[in-house]
């Protein structure tokens, strides 16, 4: 599985669980998870490259997201188990 792949199942991930997710150039940073009026959103940079953007939206699912208790596909579930280690 490629990192675009990991990219969008996390994005399905996040979005299943109630985060917003919008694409934005912002410039290469990679984009990241915020709270915004009590919603949150989930930033992905439209000018960085997917892989950057898909470590920080696994950090984001490993704060949010309970993996024991909810289906991933096992390369992804490593990719937000590394995520969370560091």
């Amino acid at each position: 599985m490629n990192e675009r792949a990991i990219l969008d199942e996390l994005l399905q991930l996040l979005e299943g669980s109630g985060v917003k997710i919008r694409s934005e150039p912002l410039g290469g940073s990679g984009g990241g998870l915020c709270t915004i009026k009590g919603e949150k959103l989930f930033f992905v940079d439209t000018d960085a490259p997917a892989g950057e953007t898909a470590e920080l939206c696994a950090e984001a699912a490993a704060k949010l997201i309970d993996i024991e208790n909810v289906y991933v596909k096992p390369q992804v579930r490593q990719f937000i188990e590394r995520a969370a280690d560091k």
